[in-house]
């Protein structure tokens, strides 16, 4: 029987309807920031259920985002176990891109990211190998997201987080100047959609990753066809794409929308609220990794490209004149890139042509 996420305890279709209820009862407190500055500052309505909050100002737009890692961390808690290095370098990276990476989906560069990491016990703390790792891995992050680490906060929860574990999130605020460059509601028929590579699972199905390393005789150890461990490739960082997108601005890219690719996996190509086919003709480069946990799992085409990044960890809809710009600055970034297919007029849905796959877009209900 295939596995599915649902099945591993990550159940889109009972979180989401929370995440609904939770934007409209937010919504409801949008005119509290009216009385701020004399009534310069307002909500930016467009950007409620994208991923990033955007506040109106005069001359610009102020984004916040907050996010977390997951249970990547429990990933690399088994693998220093049992190799003797933490990984928390990586997973700090992971983290970091989770809230930068959302961020600058509608054209907003981050400022300042905020640390949250919550502990059951404080004895955590003494391990000075992983939080070395931990504290130089988030200080390259925020390097590789252009931004300053402005602080953090470090609860210890006793009776609410597990003594061996940790939650691992942050936030970040950023900013859209001039207004001319953010990013929203300016999808096109014919609009190239170009993928930009992952490095991996990023963060996103851990859960599912983690039950397969379960079933495996050498869990983690497990060798993939490249050689690599099942556990070392796991905690592969993920890719920031700040500079991507800021620079693509810089070069004068129109960029008509954007993705992070992470819960929801390939459904997320059709996250705009307008109604546009979203056709896929060529796909990334299939990493080992996915390959793996299809097989392992085992997990079906449907279920594996309905919740993971499958090689895709970023993407930006473009006119044909801009797709040319868009492969350069990636290129020039050490990102692989790739014109993978097209926007049609349509009902909603994203058609995975090479994998004879279709998803309406009722399946993907974020708002």
């Amino acid at each position: 029987m295939s596995m599915t996420y649902a099945g591993t305890g990550v159940n889109y279709n009972a979180m989401d309807p929370f995440k609904r209820m939770a934007q409209l009862a937010a919504r409801e407190t949008a005119g509290n920031i009216a009385r701020l500055n004399g009534g310069e500052f307002r909500e930016f309505e467009p950007s409620r259920g994208e991923s990033a909050y955007l506040i109106e100002a005069a001359k610009s737009y102020f984004a916040h985002v907050e996010e977390g890692l997951g249970t990547k961390n429990l990933v690399a808690d088994a693998m220093y176990a049992l190799t003797g290095k933490s990984y928390y370098d990586h997973i700090a990276q992971c983290t970091v891109a989770m809230i930068v990476n959302d961020l600058v989906t509608l054209g907003a560069l981050p400022m300042s990211v905020a640390m949250h990491l919550a502990v059951g016990v404080s004895d955590w703390f003494n391990d000075d190998n992983r939080t070395r790792d931990l504290v130089n891995g988030w200080k390259k992050a925020c390097d590789l997201a252009r931004c300053t680490w402005g602080g953090g906060e470090t609860p210890t929860l006793k009776g609410v987080v597990v003594p061996e574990a940790i939650v691992l999130s942050g936030s970040a605020i950023g900013i859209v100047k001039p207004k001319e460059r953010l990013i929203i509601g300016k999808i096109q028929a014919g609009d190239v959609i170009v993928i930009i590579e992952s490095s991996g699972i990023h963060a996103n199905g851990l859960t599912l990753a983690r039950k397969i390393a379960d079933k495996l005789p050498e869990g983690y150890l497990t060798k993939l066809s490249d050689g690599r461990s099942y556990g070392e490739t796991l905690l592969d960082p993920t890719h920031i794409y700040v500079g991507l997108v800021e620079d693509c601005l810089n070069a004068g890219v129109d960029i008509h929308y954007a993705v992070n690719v992470t819960g929801h996996g390939w459904r997320k190509l059709m996250r705009s609220t307008q109604a546009w086919s979203y056709i896929i003709e060529t796909l990334p480069k299939q990493l080992p990794i996915f390959d793996f946990l299809q097989e392992q799992g085992p997990v079906d085409d449907t279920e594996a490209y309905g919740n993971l990044n499958m090689g895709a960890g970023f993407a930006l809809y473009v006119s044909e004149a801009d797709v040319a710009k868009v492969l350069d600055v990636a290129h020039s970034l050490g990102l692989g890139a790739l014109a993978a297919g097209h926007i049609e007029a349509g009902d909603k849905k994203v058609v995975i042509k090479p994998k004879s796959l279709e998803y309406a877009g009722e399946t993907l209900a974020v708002r």
